[in-house]
């Protein structure tokens, strides 16, 4: 079975909107017909929260002195909130938009009655709510307004020649008053073409309102919720980077451990037995001072490799192709290599890309048995890509505690994401998406 991770923090999808899924004439109707019913429900919705709210602020306000104003002003919030809620949900299902909720404060858990009915009161988004029930009743008004006239001159005027015959004949028609002609027959003709011009422009007019109503909407209602989630994503990239970063010095402390202090130890136990073997056997004690040397020169290669996992000179120096291409020339299997870059690129985005690529070739070496590797680093839709894969056995994991899951962490830190796809038997396929905006 594959293995898939995407690691990304990015804000939740927006909803679709009629304007992407809706295409042909049965659908423009059917959204026509639902901006027409939000805009014409939305003056009663907002005429019965105005006065709701406005008589329990009111009472409250007045009342503050007592115990029971307190408590009207914290109903007054609540009852605030509920038609915001409602409003949100009419956005959603009829105009197809998003309309995310703002995180409200609430009273702790086993909270006293009086912790919770005063808490809605110190809470922004609650008074926001608050003040799109008062507002509201003016948008709302005006989408009623226009709708009910678009629609009226839309359905009276294509209608008019059918009950115009139940009309008193006696009396100047509105074709008479402009000059367009007298009786009948003109009086139809215009209304026609009033009915007509009304259906052409009635999408524009009802759109228009509605989105006036839903655009005042989303900004009392929605805006907070787009900025906390923004908030959010950077905390978790910040979150995601100090693993990253904690983990790294882990895994650099465990090889410098079990690689170059090692050497360092055995050389310093060579040396000591080389100095007592100088004067009893010169021979053997050159000998031991020929592998110290040895001992020195692979404890710096280790060190040098460890330094280039934390700052590859070459990538500072010359960018992420040529490190990438000395990287993949470097490896004990055919790695076919494909970079389209421009000379601009972050050097945050440029390190995260070093290091799914040496991680990905590691694993490919280690564990894949592949014969085979190719690395493609290219920028899409203002992106850096980077995918790397192999002809191996597959079944590869992003492990807690592993180089794929650091790999996460570290994209993370960089609002990116990571995806690995490895069945059983491969061919294993790991994919990173950097931003680069």
């Amino acid at each position: 079975m594959s293995q898939v991770l995407t690691s990304a923090a990015v804000p939740a999808p927006a909803a679709t909107s009629y304007d992407d899924r809706d295409r042909g004439p049965q659908r423009g109707v059917r959204r026509v017909l639902l901006e027409s019913g939000y805009a014409l429900s939305a003056f009663p919705i907002a005429l019965v929260a105005f006065v709701l709210v406005v008589i329990d602020l009111s009472l409250g306000a007045s009342l503050a002195v007592l115990v029971v104003g307190v408590l009207l002003l914290s109903v007054g919030v609540m009852v605030a909130r509920g038609f915001a809620r409602f409003e949100r949900l009419r956005v959603q299902g009829m105009l197809g938009r998003r309309a995310a909720t703002p995180r409200y404060v609430c009273a702790e858990p086993g909270a006293g009655f009086w912790r919770r009915m005063l808490t809605p009161l110190r809470d922004a988004q609650s008074w926001l709510d608050v003040a799109w029930a008062l507002a509201g009743v003016v948008t709302g008004t005006l989408a009623f307004t226009v709708t009910v006239t678009w629609w009226g001159v839309v359905l009276g005027g294509l209608t008019y020649w059918f009950w115009q015959q139940w009309l008193p004949e006696d009396g100047e028609g509105l074709a008479q008053l402009i000059g367009l002609g007298e009786g009948a027959v003109a009086e139809s003709l215009l209304q026609l073409g009033l009915g007509v011009v009304a259906l052409v422009t009635l999408p524009w007019a009802v759109r228009a309102v509605s989105n006036l109503h839903a655009g005042l909407a989303w900004a009392l209602l929605s805006s907070r919720a787009d900025l906390q989630g923004r908030v959010t994503q950077v905390e978790q990239s910040r979150d995601s980077a100090h693993r990253a970063e904690a983990e790294s010095l882990r895994r650099l402390e465990r090889d410098i451990h079990d690689g170059p202090q090692q050497r360092l130890i055995r050389l310093g136990m060579d040396l000591g037995r080389a100095r007592v073997q100088l004067a009893q056997d010169p021979t053997r004690a050159a000998r031991t001072l020929d592998e110290a040397v040895a001992q020195a020169r692979a404890a710096v290669e280790e060190l040098r490799a460890l330094s280039r996992g934390i700052a590859p000179p070459l990538l500072v120096d010359r960018g992420l192709a040529a490190a990438v291409g000395e990287m993949a020339a470097g490896q004990p299997i055919p790695v076919g290599v494909h970079t389209e870059l421009p000379g601009d690129l972050p050097a945050a985005a440029e390190t995260a890309a070093y290091f799914v690529v040496a991680e990905a070739l590691t694993n490919v070496v280690r564990h894949a048995r592949a014969t085979r590797a190719d690395v493609a680093v290219v920028v899409v839709d203002g992106r850096l890509e980077v995918t790397v894969s192999d002809d191996g056995r597959g079944g590869a994991t992003p492990t807690p505690g592993h180089g794929l899951h650091g790999l996460a962490e570290r994209l993370r830190g960089v609002d990116g994401d990571l995806e690995v796809l490895s069945p059983e038997g491969g061919p294993t396929r790991v994919r990173a998406r950097v931003p680069l905006g």
